[in-house]
């Protein structure tokens, strides 16, 4: 007993165990990216597949990466842990004659003979998918006559509408990042990962790192720096006015206890006079839970082409929390306030498209230590380049360059590798560079 305890209490702890747990968010891959799901796993939690539900506490307790297919039976429709064979893989074995060809074949739709009626009897006789599929292939009259690559495609096109498959994926930044930009790019700023695992590299986002950032993606970058940095060193997300910037996407990752405590924010006022910053963050702390208490569902988009979108949980709130956790971004302790006063952060990230790229780095840059690296991602090169212009006559970075990170995706198939036929060919640019000491810098610090 006290061993099973003690595993309870490590999957509580350790949010990043390879194992699902109760209230752990997850990212659901259905039908191998036609449609992309968050969800919070827990007893009463589902997913709607179609016009049914399954109910996704099956989920709890496998590791990531693990298959399901859905299965109807006398109870409805439910989850079922699915193991794939290796019969696929070896077309390229199988037919190296090339005899077959699809020139003779006529889509006119006479060739299944089996109706939706015979379908539907079969269903309620208790058959499963895949035994519908195979029925489906049995009374086509035109596959046999097709080539292995268009049988194959055949296959996994029934697959898709009569036995359904759902891969269970971590979410984690290039997982969240690759979603977001699938289906709503607009709300990371156009970021593709590749942009954001070059962001990180220019930034110097190492662990012990203490860095300050301007997130107006709403949050990806700094649950992606919070995750690389893995509890050591700081990412404060800093921001103007009276209210931090919404960071609900940093909820999705699953971050520890430990990694949300040093995910903090601070204003520019707090950063800018250490003396007037206690009592500004007094009234920041009460009003953040207020503003972005909406969590999960505020970030997801219900999609009429079967899009992302947040699976609805209508359970009580007792039920959705069952390990008590430190919410990431809450305000920064005054003891690290006045640390970064003296010594400045030692790295500086800015993703805020919304504001010009020189008017915000000449208030910011200011806090980083000198020899610090810096890196700006927009969504144009325009305002980088002007930014990178101000930089070079202010004399207070060196090594300045634009970067356009390029990414280009394959198809992995036997005999049918090749890159994909339609893809992005925008990712953003990055502007980076290193700050130095310069005479006006000097006289200003004195």
């Amino acid at each position: 007993m006290s061993i099973e305890k003690a595993v309870d209490e490590d999957l509580k702890q350790n949010h990043n165990s390879r194992l699902t747990y109760e209230g752990c968010n997850v990212l659901l891959d259905i039908n191998d990216g036609d449609r992309l799901v968050f969800s919070r796993l827990t007893a009463a939690s589902t997913l709607k597949i179609g016009n049914k539900k399954c109910s996704l506490q099956p989920l709890i307790g496998c590791p990531f990466g693990s298959l399901f297919q859905v299965e109807s039976g006398k109870e409805g429709t439910f989850l079922t842990r699915f193991v794939e064979n290796a019969e696929g893989n070896d077309l390229e074995e199988k037919d190296v004659d090339g005899s077959k060809d699809n020139r003779a074949l006529v889509d006119n739709n006479t060739a299944q003979s089996l109706t939706s009626e015979d379908i539907d009897e079969m269903r309620k006789q208790g058959a499963k998918g895949d035994e519908i599929v195979e029925a489906l292939i049995a009374n086509s009259a035109t596959f046999e006559k097709k080539t292995l690559f268009s049988q194959e495609k055949y296959r996994v096109k029934k697959q898709k509408k009569y036995a359904p498959r759902v891969l269970l994926r971590r979410p984690f930044a290039r997982s969240i990042c690759e979603a977001y930009f699938k289906k709503h790019p607009e709300k990371i700023g156009f970021m593709r990962v590749d942009a954001l695992s070059l962001l990180l590299c220019l930034g110097n986002v190492t662990a012990n790192a203490d860095v300050l950032v301007v997130d107006m993606l709403g949050g990806i970058l700094t649950g992606a720096i919070a995750e690389r940095l893995g509890g050591t060193g700081y990412v404060c997300n800093t921001y103007r006015g009276s209210s931090p910037y919404p960071v609900d996407i940093t909820r999705m990752f699953n971050l520890s206890d430990e990694i949300c405590k040093r995910t903090v924010h601070a204003s520019l006022t707090d950063l800018n006079s250490f003396q007037t910053g206690a009592l500004v963050s007094e009234g920041q702390e009460k009003t953040l839970p207020v503003t972005h208490s909406s969590g999960l569902e505020e970030v997801g988009m219900s999609a009429v082409d079967g899009g992302m979108d947040i699976t609805p949980e209508r359970v009580p709130s007792p039920i959705i929390k069952p390990v008590k956790s430190i919410k990431p971004g809450q305000k920064a302790p005054l003891e690290a306030i006045k640390l970064w006063k003296e010594n400045g952060f030692s790295s500086l990230i800015i993703a805020a498209p919304e504001l010009d790229p020189w008017g915000i780095i000449k208030e910011v840059l200011p806090l980083v230590s000198f020899s610090a690296p810096f890196a700006v991602y927009h969504q144009y090169a325009q305002p980088l380049a002007t930014c990178m212009h101000n930089l070079q006559i202010e004399k207070m970075a060196i090594g300045l360059q634009i970067s356009e990170p390029w990414l280009r995706e394959y198809q992995v198939l036997p005999s049918r590798t090749h890159p994909h036929m339609q893809m992005s060919a925008f990712g953003g640019y990055i502007l980076s560079g290193t700050k130095i000491s310069s005479s006006n810098s000097v006289t200003s610090s004195n």
